[in-house]
């Protein structure tokens, strides 16, 4: 198993978007990125902690590889909005991708690359890190699943991210 760290806008969205991914064992909401330590799910929403929003991936790279994960990430966020993605705005919504490894951080370059060339755009996602991993609170865990359906906001960002990723990644989902 390897583990990919990236950070699209509202975790809760892109956490959604990987559980239906073939070959992802698990996918985790948390904080990485900022000053505090063990912060909190206010203290990120306020901007004050500096972390954003993430989900840290565990795949199996013989199912899928890290730059699908990262092709995946690209195409279902707008890696254009600095530090906002739709209604959520500031740092903590920030598109950033977290290598672990130099390995990691080179195919991060060639996917922001290959995401530049789909945009009119700069595309302004950041590579950062090393950084400390801090999980959410355990009721962000798969929140579209447990709660997220009846959450207004959920319903109308998560369904069309969903549409994104089985369009364009057809033989990479699972099926419904």
């Amino acid at each position: 198993m390897q583990q990919a760290i990236v950070a699209g806008g509202c975790f809760w969205c892109t956490e959604a978007v990987y559980r239906d991914v073939l070959g992802v064992n698990n996918v985790e909401s948390g904080y990485i990125g900022g000053q505090t330590e063990n912060p909190t799910y206010r203290e990120v929403c306020s901007g004050a902690s500096g972390h954003a929003e993430a989900v840290r991936v565990t795949f199996n790279p013989d199912i899928v590889r890290y730059g699908d994960i990262l092709d995946i990430f690209f195409a279902t966020h707008d890696p254009t909005q600095l530090n906002r993605q739709g209604n959520d705005v500031g740092t903590q919504y920030r598109s950033a991708i977290f290598p672990l490894d130099d390995a990691q951080k080179a195919e991060a370059e060639a996917a922001i690359a290959r995401a530049q060339d789909t945009h009119d755009t700069p595309v302004v996602t950041t590579i950062e890190g090393p950084a400390t991993w801090y999980t959410a609170e355990d009721y962000h865990q798969d929140y579209w699943v447990n709660d997220g359906k009846r959450n207004p906001y959920c319903v109308a960002t998560i369904p069309p991210k969903l549409q994104k990723l089985r369009k364009s990644f057809a033989d990479r989902v699972r099926p419904e």
